[in-house]
């Protein structure tokens, strides 16, 4: 099985249907703490919720699109990323993130967006990579800042959320960009 370590007590692994009761048992954990931040679809309510995104996204990786990933804390799953889109014909993707309290502060999603943009725009030859969030979302954005992504816009009230509409920032980091700042910290 595929895992990947973050730190001394964390590591990112795929998020696959057959984790759909602890998946289920986490977005109970986390729910009202991500809703204002993620896509309405993807904060169920049940288990049959759970084990239909985990589905999707299994659907969406077999045609080389979106993946679903964990992130376990002292073995207990807090959280995770994602493609939200993957489009390796145009090379560009999209990632996410979500965390329940639990998880946050101990740098999680920076390291596994690390690996996510590593593997997408190195070992796959992407080109762009984007990080989508409301404008109000400083956690979010301080992500984007320190994968030393570039705002590059806001789209105005483009994020609709409980009947009233946010803007949202894009940020972006192209291939080039990505691999010169490995560069300079692998020195």
């Amino acid at each position: 099985m595929f895992s990947l370590p973050l730190r001394d007590d964390a590591e990112l692994r795929p998020l696959e249907t057959w984790h759909a009761e602890e998946f289920a048992a986490h977005l109970d954990r986390a729910r009202e703490h991500i809703r204002p931040w993620v896509g309405q679809g993807f904060v169920t309510t049940d288990l049959e919720g759970a084990r239909g995104t985990l589905v999707r996204y299994g659907e969406r990786r077999a045609a080389d699109g979106g993946r679903l990933y964990g992130i376990w804390r002292k073995g207990t799953l807090v959280g995770g990323v994602m493609f939200t889109a993957f489009d390796a014909a145009a090379g560009t993707c999209e990632l996410g993130c979500w965390l329940e309290p639990a998880g946050e502060g101990h740098g999680l999603v920076t390291g596994a967006c690390e690996a996510l943009l590593d593997w997408a725009l190195v070992e796959r030859g992407l080109h762009r990579a984007e990080w989508l969030c409301r404008a109000d979302n400083d956690r979010s954005a301080a992500v984007a800042e320190r994968l030393g992504m570039t705002l590059e816009g806001v789209r105005r009230e483009a994020w609709l959320y409980d009947g009233v509409r946010r803007d949202q920032q894009l940020w972006a980091v192209l291939a080039p960009e990505w691999r010169a700042r490995r560069a300079d910290t692998a020195r």
